[in-house]
């Protein structure tokens, strides 16, 4: 992740790099619900705490009123949860006992959680001079600005979240969107107050808090979205949670965690958007046990791929007028494979697919292939005409593996998308293209952005094509030249040392 292109990384940045004492000191699969753990519980500590001063000055006597809380959002945390009781025996032997009642007795406080928060700080192989530390670096963070301390606390999760991508590889990974891919995502398709937001393989969360950082943007109020997820893996059910929790957002995800395809928690549901980042082509899915599931309107897909398993789920669970976004392996747009092409074919032809966009390489920590952004809509503005935008040369490297969009770059693609949807957009050579569903019929229903938008037109330099011939000929002819005697001196200094070549 890009500092650049985060908001005024700072303190928690100092947060990550101090808590990585704790690596090494414990096993990688318990490293994360430490730190999440330790955020969650500062976060709602600090919201209590603000929350309690405020009470008690205005003197009325409901600094104890569970009410007094809730009304705002906050939750009540029990004297033995709150971070002063924590960090005065932050470097004695019970800091793990202490850490874990006050998970416990916030689960107790707020059923949604029960068996949410992580109880493992008492484990032995702990070191609790090193919790000790890390308690530390959690008590010393600056919360002077109040009004912003809940942004805050979430920049740290969502920051923590990322470098457990990258430090994890694939298996940190596997539960993390890219933020900036995220945000591409809610600025293309706008979420609007009182609207129902999806994400059938939810992750950590993150396609939420940006869908309610955009609401609260453009209205205030970010508490006007209703969330529903589903996640099949259990610990990263709990992170999700843990997420709209800090975030002050209510989901609904079930009762547990449960696989999308077999045991679907919302099948009535019919959302307004629906964005998403499934496993790249996930097999086995179980197709065997759903042969005649309703949810495959277009076709069976196969069993050993689930992308348009996952294209006709959402497509499914879609309300009218309803969108999609949702991030896919580049396989997707061309494949004809048992029976996909045919699905791929019928779903065009039902007029759905609104956009298409091809990223960069490099986006993604745990995945190096090229991925594409796909927008599907019913009710499209434009009806009969699919935008396709070529952003492979967009963003920058923040390093040698990682790439990342600019708010810049960004704004550009919902930019483009506006003026497709608003019927003002003229295609750019090499960036984007507004086809017709005859167009994408002569291109036997393959969506790959390339074949629509064309190459990028290059400004002509003026020099005439005899000049210009002639002198890179001549360069090139020189370029022989000086390779020809750099051969000769390797071989002349290979004979000296006994080798000839």
């Amino acid at each position: 992740m890009a500092d650049k292109t985060q908001a005024n990384i700072g303190f928690e940045k100092q947060i990550w790099d101090a808590a990585c004492v704790l690596w090494g000191h414990i096993p990688a699969a318990e490293y994360r619900k430490v730190i999440v753990g330790l955020i969650f519980l500062r976060y709602v500590s600090t919201a209590f705490e603000r929350r309690y001063i405020e009470l008690v000055e205005e003197g009325d006597g409901f600094e104890d009123d569970r009410d007094a809380y809730a009304m705002d959002n906050i939750f009540f945390v029990p004297e033995e949860a709150r971070w002063k009781t924590i960090s005065s025996v932050a470097h004695t032997p019970e800091i793990g006992k202490v850490i874990d009642n006050a998970m416990r007795a916030i689960e107790a406080e707020n059923k949604s959680l029960k068996g949410v928060l992580p109880a493992i700080y008492a484990n032995p192989d702990l070191d609790k001079h090193v919790l000790g530390d890390v308690v530390d670096i959690f008590t010393n963070m600056d919360m002077g600005d109040a009004d912003e301390s809940q942004d805050l606390l979430g920049r740290t999760y969502e920051y923590c979240i990322a470098q457990f991508a990258e430090k994890e590889g694939a298996g940190g990974g596997e539960f993390y969107t890219p933020s900036s891919v995220v945000k591409t995502l809610v600025e293309i398709l706008k979420p609007f107050e009182n609207c129902r937001v999806y994400d059938p393989c939810c992750g950590s969360g993150g396609m939420f808090v940006q869908s309610a950082k955009f609401i609260k943007a453009h209205t205030g109020n970010r508490g006007t979205i209703s969330v529903y997820g589903q996640e099949a893996n259990p610990d990263t059910w709990k992170m999700a949670k843990l997420n709209m929790a800090i975030r002050g957002i209510e989901p609904d995800f079930g009762a547990h965690q449960a696989d999308t395809f077999t045991n679907d928690l919302h099948p009535t549901l019919k959302a307004d958007f629906i964005l998403a980042n499934p496993p790249f082509n996930y097999h086995p899915w179980n197709q065997e046990k759903l042969v005649d599931d309703v949810r495959w309107k277009y076709g069976l897909p196969p069993s050993g791929n689930a992308n348009y398993a996952w294209i006709q789920h959402m497509i499914h669970h879609l309300a009218p007028n309803g969108k999609i976004g949702l991030v896919l392996a580049n396989g997707a747009l061309s494949t004809q494979s048992s029976g996909e092409g045919e699905i791929r074919k019928r779903i065009i032809e039902d007029d759905l697919i609104e956009g298409i966009v091809a990223l960069p390489t490099q986006l993604f920590y745990s995945v190096t292939i090229p991925v594409t952004l796909w927008f599907i809509t019913k009710g499209k503005k434009q009806t009969g005409k699919t935008l396709f935008i070529d952003a492979r040369k967009m963003g920058h490297m923040v390093d040698r593996k990682h790439r990342d969009f600019t708010e810049e770059d960004i704004q550009k693609l919902a930019d483009t998308f506006e003026a497709f949807q608003n019927g003002t957009l003229e295609d750019v050579k090499g960036f984007c293209s507004v086809a017709t569903l005859q167009d994408i019929e002569k291109q036997d229903y393959i969506l790959t952005p390339g074949r629509y938008v064309g190459i990028e037109e290059r400004e002509d330099d003026g020099e005439p094509f005899e000049e210009k011939m002639g002198r890179l000929t001549s360069e090139l002819s020189d370029m022989f030249a000086k390779s020809h005697e750099l051969e000769d001196e390797i071989r002349r200094k290979l004979g000296a040392i006994g080798y000839e070549i």
